[in-house]
């Protein structure tokens, strides 16, 4: 299946580009999503005609991703959790460290944020990717403290 990007995508594509692409993860998340249109005649003269305004609007947000970066950079957030001998009663997963960001003072969304090696299970301090926009990208520094 070939599409039309309406978005740069990581590892697929630049605004306007003609990929192809496996006809689930087209139908069922690229379009839903907002990202592409099928690639045909009308849709490549619809999208030559809005490829301005779609450029323009894409500037706009990576302007606001770089500015939100900034913001974030040197952040570190300090999260305390029931604990015992250095193992945490639980975990903490990437919704418990968005929303202690977000309580920080920059608004991160749980997708925004990386957490390779799954959640935390330990005391300690952890630095992740926060991926704001397919091209900006910060560290966020995470301590864990054992609550008293």
């Amino acid at each position: 299946m070939e599409v039309i990007l309406l978005e740069k995508i990581r590892n697929l594509g630049a605004l306007g580009d003609k990929v192809k692409v496996k006809p689930g993860y087209g139908r069922n998340f690229l379009m839903p999503q907002g990202l592409a249109v099928p690639a045909n005649a009308a849709n490549m003269a619809s999208f030559e005609a809005r490829r301005a305004e779609l450029q323009a609007a894409s500037a706009e947000r990576l302007a606001a991703a770089q500015k939100r970066a900034q913001a974030l950079e040197g952040v570190v957030v300090t999260m305390a959790a029931r604990a015992a001998e250095g193992k945490l009663y639980g975990s903490l997963t990437v919704r418990d460290v968005a929303e202690a960001i977000t309580a920080a003072g920059v608004e991160v969304a749980k997708s925004e944020l990386q957490m390779p090696n799954g959640p935390i299970r330990f005391i300690g301090e952890y630095e992740f990717a926060v991926e704001l926009h397919t091209d900006v990208e910060t560290m966020v520094k995470v301590v864990v403290v054992e609550e008293k």
